[in-house]
């Protein structure tokens, strides 16, 4: 048997928490019992300083553990919208405008395919009808190897 130990950080988070704040108030009240000054450092010392300490760590881990719910979350409505958009683009399409659609991404020398990682760094590139791909003389890309384009759109 395996233990999810990712899970428990919410429910150990609230635990802390109510720890933190037992041990403050054990703190006071143990400074609120003597009438000098001097006698109450140390119960408000041990009790608050700690108690506020070990109830930051559990809101810490409060929050870590919201941010990786809402991650999970987020990750499945984004495979889903990935399959409706694959499904939705049917057989023979593709989602995002590609070569055979009419437009690649071009370059300052050469032009891309539309998921080609190298534009993306670079400011010049914008996406462009084919015809003008074949007009300036731009080579394909040595990385995404786009289909080569015959003069045939000129």
């Amino acid at each position: 048997m395996q233990l999810n130990l990712g899970r428990l950080g919410g429910q150990l988070g609230v635990l802390l928490c109510l720890i933190g704040f037992i041990t403050i108030f054990f703190g006071w009240n143990g400074a609120a019992s003597r009438n000098v000054i001097m006698g109450q450092f140390p119960f408000l010392i041990s009790g608050g300083i700690a108690g506020l300490a070990v109830v930051v760590i559990g809101a810490a881990m409060l929050v870590v553990q919201s941010a990786r719910e809402d991650r999970v979350r987020l990750e499945a409505m984004l495979e889903r919208l990935i399959t409706a958009v694959e499904h939705n683009a049917g057989p023979g399409r593709s989602a995002a405008p590609t070569a055979s659609a009419g437009m690649v991404l071009a370059g300052g020398a050469s032009y891309h395919r539309m998921e080609c990682s190298l534009p993306a760094a670079r400011e010049e590139a914008h996406l462009v009808p084919i015809e003008q791909v074949v007009a300036r003389g731009l080579a394909p890309c040595r990385v995404c190897n786009p289909p080569a384009i015959a003069s045939s759109y000129a």
